[in-house]
Order: structure tokens, then C-alpha cells, then sequence
């Protein structure tokens, strides 16, 4: 028998006297702002650094095999990187966003409803990223280069994990749904086990262990959508319990593009934030490569530090989206803001401390990589003209997160793409009209990341409030006042959860 239950197209749902705020969203309400987001990043920052170690335990199995092998994988790995790097903070920032301000407002039904749409949208995105990749893998990995046994070992182990892709969308999907509540340590927890699973599994099935077959390379690409799949279950399973704040139904949904534009108003330009940032790199590596061999190896270990900078502001920035959505939802505007610049100060205060630390001791991080002389001077010049503004970096990148909460993030994605063309722009009017050299396309690096953080600042400030007037006003009183004002209602069916 199916029950309808009426969704409010106001802010706050008329039956939210009835349903009081959970627990953790009304930590997110009402407590302390610097400690509640610390509390919540640590769990995610953990997580972080567990798929940093997976990608350290992969090449160490892999390699093992050989040099054609290691490079194989190494070939298909960036792509697997992409699926995750797109439905975590890309995509998965839509529906943490999107989760946390019907919340916020008081919507359970929009919230649950919003799971729904995840899932749908995890299963289309799996769909889309298999198709595409399993059928031009050979010719892009042909294009960067592979060929012979090298080509093989990337296809042996891409079309595994392309093949399974549904595993690592529907894990990140519904962890940032779970994420979207204020529970930052289910999802940590299940990624950290999906990891040491992997770590476990992937050997076995790499060498042979026991009555396992020898799969090569396959081995790796079976062991990373095994242990993922089994954690998209225990998510699934958390989201179909009643433990869960929001609840995922598989009846009686009705599919409404409203709630996918939600979701994809931010995921989207989520998806391409992480393309611009990728590409930055790739561009300005090619723009040092016309410096020379010792240039270009000089930047790529020098800017490798970045990559441990983005998972640090990744940490920060999924407690970021989820408290400043909940409070955005809410009508607490004011204290939104707050938590954007709290958040954006804690991650640039780290990111400059790191920053400051390399540029004062350079040839410690540079030695880790390279014993040659002038490949080590070239990225200590580089940490020390970059290093200090590391902390412009940092800020730029929890703000983007903060965006993502407020649920208007195309100023902040436009700011990273000026960041691009402003450092890769910089850099070739320093090389070829000033000829400033390799310290000439340092700065422009460098200004570029004043450039990010300066616009993303802008971004912020520039948010349209929904509601100006209720700013002001205590959440409580807007809660009773919903609670006694008839507002609007659109009919969602539900059958039984």
C-alpha cells in the first residue's frame, strides 16, 4: 500500500515539529564552528590518506611483475583515478550539497528522495564511464605511448576495473549521501576497510595465492572493484536501515529532474573543477618541458607536493560542504558564511606551514625523488618561489568546498580555469616576450594561486542569499513559524522503505 507524503516547496517543511533535527545535523546547527568542522574532517583526511597508500601498495605488487607491467597499469591507473576523482569530490559534492540543505531545512522526504536520485545517478554514471573507457582504452593508451606487452598489461588491468566501475561510483555516491548528514566516520571507515581489503585481496589475485588463479595485472583490477563493491553493500545497507537520518527507497520514487538539477547543479562543475585541476598541471609540466629535461622533471617533483595539498583541502572540504549546506538550508546565512571562512583560514593556515617548511628545507622533498644535482636546484627553486604561497592554495580550495555548500559554485569553478590560464598565460609571455627564464614561470605559478584564492574570496562574498530578511532571525523561530504556516506541498509517493 503506498502512502503519499507531501514534499514543501518552502524552506521549511511543515512537519518539522514533528520531526525534530537529528543529532548530528543539530551539531552542525548549533555547535561550536572550528571544532565541529576539525572534528568532522579528521575521519576524511584519514580516508585520504588511505587511498594515497593504495596507490603506493599497487605499484609495489604490480611492479613486481616487471617494468612492461608496472607500466601498463601506470597507463590505465590516471583513468581509474578520473571515476574516483569525479563521483568523490566532483559529483559526490552535489549530492552531499544537496542532502545537507534539505536537511538543513527541516525536508526529510526531499532528503531521502535525493538518495534516491544518487543511486540512479551512480548506476547512470557507472554505465557511462565503462562504455566510454572500455571501448576507447586501446586507443588512448596506444596514443600515450603503449604498445607490446605494455599495451596488454593496460588493457588486462583496465578492463577489469573499467568494467567495474559501477563499484567505485556507487561507493563515492552514497558515502557523500551519508556524508551529506553529518557522519563523516561511516564513510571513512568504509573506504579505509575497502582499502585494506585491497591491499589483502589484489596480491592474492595478482601472483596466485593458494587455489587462487594467476591473474597478472587483471589481479590488481579485481581486487579494487571487489573491495569496493563490498563497501557500496555496507552503505547501501546503512542508508536502507533505520539508523540512517535519510532513508534509500527502491519503490515508489518517483524521478523528478527538479532533484537531479539539485544534485547537478553543483556535481557538474564539480566534474569539471577536477578536470581544470588536473589539466593545470599537465599544461604547465608541458610548458617547463620546453625549459628542458631537467626543467621539466624539476617542476613535475616540485608541484607533486600539490597533489598531497588536494586531498588535505579534499579532507577539510567534505566537512565544509556538509556543515555550510546544513546551515545554508537552515536560513542560518550568517553562520554559513562563518563556517566558509573558518574553514577556508584552517586549510590555508596548514597548506602555508607545509608550504613554508618545503621552501625552507627543499632539497629534503626533492631528494626523496632525484639524486641529480641540477634537477634537485631546479624544484628547490621552485618550492621556494611557490612554497609560501601554498597557504593562497589552500584557501582557494576550501572556499570552492564552501561554494559547493552554498549550492552556487560556477564563480569559484570559472576562478580555477582564470588560475590556469592566468599561470600557463603568465608563463609563456615570462618565457618568450620577457625572457625571464625558469624563475619567470615560477612567479606566474605563483601569481596564479594569489589570482585562485583572490577570485574565490570573490566567489563567496558574491553569493546571493535565498532569504536576506531571515538572516537574522533565530532557527528556532523560523522552525515554529514553518511549523505553523501552511506553505505549498508537492505530492512524492512512497511505497514501503
Amino acid at each position: 500500500m503506498s502512502e503519499a507524503i507531501s514534499i514543501s516547496t518552502s524552506t521549511a517543511h511543515p512537519n518539522v515539529a514533528a520531526r525534530p533535527p537529528a543529532a548530528r545535523t543539530k551539531r552542525l546547527l548549533e555547535g561550536p564552528v572550528l571544532s565541529t568542522l576539525v572534528r568532522l574532517a579528521a575521519p576524511n583526511v584519514l580516508n585520504l590518506m588511505a587511498l594515497a597508500g593504495m596507490i603506493t601498495f599497487d605499484g609495489l605488487f604490480v611492479g613486481r611483475l616487471g617494468a612492461d607491467a608496472l607500466a601498463g597499469v601506470s597507463l590505465a591507473f590516471p583513468w581509474v583515478m578520473l571515476i574516483m576523482q569525479s563521483t568523490n569530490g566532483g559529483m559526490g559534492g552535489g549530492v552531499s550539497s544537496a542532502v545537507a540543505r534539505a536537511l538543513g531545512a527541516g525536508r526529510r522526504d526531499r532528503a531521502d528522495a535525493l538518495v534516491h536520485h544518487a543511486f540512479v545517478l551512480a548506476v547512470a554514471l557507472a554505465a557511462l564511464f565503462s562504455t566510454s573507457m572500455l571501448l576507447g582504452a586501446p586507443f588512448v593508451f596506444r596514443w600515450m605511448g603503449g604498445q607490446g606487452e605494455m599495451l596488454n598489461a593496460a588493457l588486462s588491468y583496465s578492463t577489469v576495473a573499467f568494467s567495474g566501475a559501477v563499484s567505485l561510483c556507487m561507493l563515492n555516491l552514497m558515502g557523500n549521501a551519508v556524508r551529506g548528514t553529518g557522519n563523516m566516520t561511516l564513510p571513512a571507515a568504509v573506504i579505509v576497510g575497502s582499502v585494506l581489503a585491497h591491499v589483502v585481496i589484489s596480491p592474492a589475485l595478482i601472483f596466485g595465492w593458494g587455489p587462487l588463479p594467476t591473474l597478472g595485472p587483471a589481479g590488481a583490477g579485481w581486487g579494487l572493484v571487489t573491495s569496493f563493491g563490498i563497501g557500496s553493500l555496507v552503505l547501501l545497507s546503512y542508508l536502507r536501515s533505520a539508523r540512517s537520518p535519510v532513508r534509500l527507497a527502491f519503490r515508489g520514487v518517483t524521478l523528478r529532474w527538479e532533484l537531479f538539477a539539485d544534485i547537478l547543479k553543483v556535481g557538474i562543475p564539480g566534474l569539471i573543477n577536477t578536470a581544470i585541476t588536473n589539466l593545470s598541471v599537465v599544461v604547465l609540466t608541458g610548458i617547463a618541458g620546453r625549459l628542458g629535461r631537467e626543467a621539466a622533471i624539476g617542476y613535475g617533483m616540485g608541484a607533486r607536493l600539490e597533489y598531497i595539498l588536494i586531498p588535505l583541502a579534499g579532507g577539510f572540504g567534505m566537512a565544509i560542504v556538509a556543515m555550510v549546506g546544513t546551515n545554508w538550508g537552515a536560513g542560518q546565512y550568517r553562520r554559513a558564511r562563518q563556517v566558509a571562512w573558518a574553514g577556508g583560514v584552517t586549510v590555508a593556515t596548514v597548506c602555508a606551514a607545509i608550504g613554508l617548511v618545503v621552501a625552507v628545507f627543499p632539497s629534503a622533498w626533492m631528494g626523496l625523488f632525484s639524486t641529480d644535482d641540477q634537477i634537485v636546484a631546479v624544484g628547490a627553486s621552485y618550492l621556494q618561489i611557490v612554497g609560501p604561497i601554498y597557504g593562497f592554495y589552500g584557501l582557494g580550495m576550501a572556499l570552492f568546498f564552501a561554494t559547493q555548500g552554498f549550492g552556487h559554485v560556477v564563480l569559484s569553478v570559472a576562478a580555477n580555469a582564470l588560475r590556469l590560464l592566468a599561470s600557463a598565460g603568465g608563463a609563456l609571455i615570462a618565457l618568450y616576450w620577457l625572457d625571464l627564464g625558469v624563475t619567470g614561470f615560477f612567479v606566474t605559478v605563483a601569481f596564479g594561486f594569489c589570482a585562485y584564492a583572490a577570485l574565490t574570496a570573490y566567489a563567496v562574498v558574491n553569493v546571493k542569499l535565498p532569504g536576506e530578511d531571515v538572516e537574522t532571525e533565530p532557527a528556532a523561530s523560523r522552525h515554529a513559524e514553518a511549523a505553523s504556516t501552511p506553505s505549498r506541498t508537492t505530492p512524492l509517493c512512497f511505497a514501503g522503505r
